[in-house]
């Protein structure tokens, strides 16, 4: 294998050597590769024909850079493209045709990568242009301090994602390496991206996820330039996107919202509908559009969860953990390092705490990511021995959590949605990670460990005067709703169901009046337009 890779190392890099190769004897054969668009290719001519009526009768709109790495975005984003260019903005797609961030390929399979994107992106010239990163060669210069630490926090978090733990070794050789390569590609990103804006002058970047990857870097590129960059991700529902305006998508800076809709009462209909959502997830039902399950155990009742676990009269505390190297905790930490320093500290304080009853919630995400590091491996590690006061609730364990809730006295959360739905429920929650809903004026929000004990023993000492009161938990209602319903848009293709989801909306469908009555106001907050909402 050393060899084969060697040789292809050696072809790959000889000038126009691949490139002939793809012409001649690679191009139309079937593709074995991860990394494959024959269907995106297949699919494009009919769907360029299509969007050119639309474009043609368009007013003039902004000048696009959009960015996409991975073969499932690029997909996306070649179809996002188009609904752009049919709305009347001038469009760039820049891809990055890698498949694995985190391996090393040799120079002959990646330019046949990119000859695979450039061929399958050529009907999209009409209307949107195709640009490679791999093609680019921007000048060897140093970039500017502020981007080079960017790119060693990001590639540090891409080192987290990719290992699933928020510990990286880097005294182990495999762990520098990826974080090294991850280094290596970041830089080059950077370097790419900050040439070609400067020369390009886009109005708007948009870039998926924009935390992690060369999504991260390229978000942070835009933003040092001084360029509108505008974020995406998706959540559990269908026909539904995340949107962020100059900041990443996954910190969910939801202070726009609370500024423009929190001071808004809750109708009867709109309690009722975050109760439905509460109350699928207490029963372990899907909801609305989605087919994940937040529980895999529905409610047994308090009484029968408290004799399950043996929990007598003592006070509980319920920890609410997410799973680690998921995206959404990445760069959330505020006096702890990692959330895992946050629970081995907080199980060795309560290990004392023998007056009070910890319950301890490893998320039941845990199973969609066996090779994450498990929270109750972190508490085993801090207690090997645990007191028989401190309860782990594993990811399978048959308990739900919305009866943890309903018997915690006091919550404590890093960025779970757990801390808001206690809250909302009266409790006192202390907020330990940068989550959307910290500084609301719903939870307790201490900045440095001796601020968070001194607030574990203010609130433990006395639990019924920290209790939330009505005006709280109306406000923290209102919050949910928000963030539940309107933070959320309207948008007609998922990520993970994009062909399923375009054959339900085609493109003309999208652009019709009908599709733009449902759908522009999403399209243009894509292209950074001010956020508004129907009341």
């Amino acid at each position: 294998m050393a060899k084969t890779n060697a040789l292809r190392e050696l072809f790959g890099g000889l000038p126009f050597a691949a490139d002939l190769d793809w012409t001649l004897r690679s191009k139309n054969r079937p593709r074995r590769d991860h990394y494959n668009l024959a269907r995106l290719q297949a699919s494009l001519p009919a769907a360029v024909e299509a969007v050119k009526p639309f474009a043609k009768n368009a007013p003039r709109g902004k000048k696009v850079l959009f960015f996409a790495t991975l073969h499932y975005w690029v997909e996306q984003s070649a179809y996002l493209g188009l609904v752009l260019a049919g709305m009347g903005h001038d469009v760039t797609l820049l891809t990055l045709p890698y498949s694995e961030w985190h391996k090393r390929k040799d120079k002959l399979t990646q330019r046949r990568r990119v000859l695979h994107t450039r061929d399958a992106l050529a009907p999209l010239s009409p209307l949107v242009k195709h640009v490679s990163m791999l093609d680019l060669r921007p000048s060897t210069f140093d970039l500017p301090q502020k981007i080079q630490t960017d790119i060693k926090e990001v590639s540090l978090w891409d080192a987290q994602y990719t290992l699933m733990r928020e510990e990286v070794d880097m005294n182990d050789p495999s762990e520098r390496a990826l974080y090294e390569l991850r280094v290596q590609r970041n830089t080059f990103a950077a370097q790419a991206a900050l040439e070609w804006m400067t020369k390009n002058k886009p109005d708007v970047v948009l870039i998926p996820n924009g935390l992690i990857l060369e999504m991260g870097i390229v978000f942070r590129a835009a933003r040092y330039l001084g360029i509108d960059a505008v974020t995406y991700e998706f959540n559990d529902q269908r026909e539904q996107i995340w949107l962020a305006q100059n900041s990443s998508i996954m910190q969910q800076d939801t202070d726009y919202l609370v500024k423009a809709r929190c001071h808004l009462p809750v109708t009867e209909e709109m309690f009722e509908r975050v109760a439905d959502l509460e109350n699928a997830r207490r029963g372990a039902r899907v909801w609305g559009k989605s087919k994940r399950l937040w529980q895999y155990v529905s409610s047994q009742g308090a009484e029968t969860t408290r004799n399950m676990l043996g929990l007598d009269s003592r006070p509980v505390v319920m920890l609410a953990a997410n799973v680690l190297g998921d995206s959404l905790t990445l760069g959330r930490d505020i006096f702890a390092a990692s959330m895992t320093e946050w629970i081995t500290k907080t199980v060795q304080y309560f290990a004392k705490r023998t007056d009070v009853q910890l319950v301890i919630r490893v998320h039941p995400g845990e199973k969609l990511v066996p090779q994450a590091k498990s929270m109750g491996t972190v508490v085993k590690e801090a207690l090997p021995e645990l007191p028989r006061h401190i309860h782990v609730i594993g990811a399978l364990d048959k308990i739900n959590t919305y009866d943890l809730i309903e018997i915690a006295d006091v919550g404590l959360a890093y960025t779970t949605t757990v801390g808001l739905e206690t809250a909302m429920n009266g409790r006192p929650v202390i907020s330990c990670g940068r989550t959307h809903y910290r500084g609301r004026g719903i939870t307790i929000d201490p900045n440095s460990w001796d601020e968070y004990y001194a607030v574990l023993e203010k609130v433990l000492a006395d639990i019924p005067a920290h209790q939330l009161n009505e005006k709280q938990i109306e406000f923290a209602w209102n919050y949910a709703y928000r963030f539940f319903f309107e933070y959320p848009r309207p948008f007609p293709w998922r990520l993970m169901n994009f062909w399923d989801d375009l054959a339900e909306y085609p493109l003309e469908k999208v652009l019709s009046e009908e599709g733009m009555a449902r759908f522009k106001k999403t399209f243009d907050f894509l292209v950074c337009e001010p956020f508004t909402w129907d009341n």
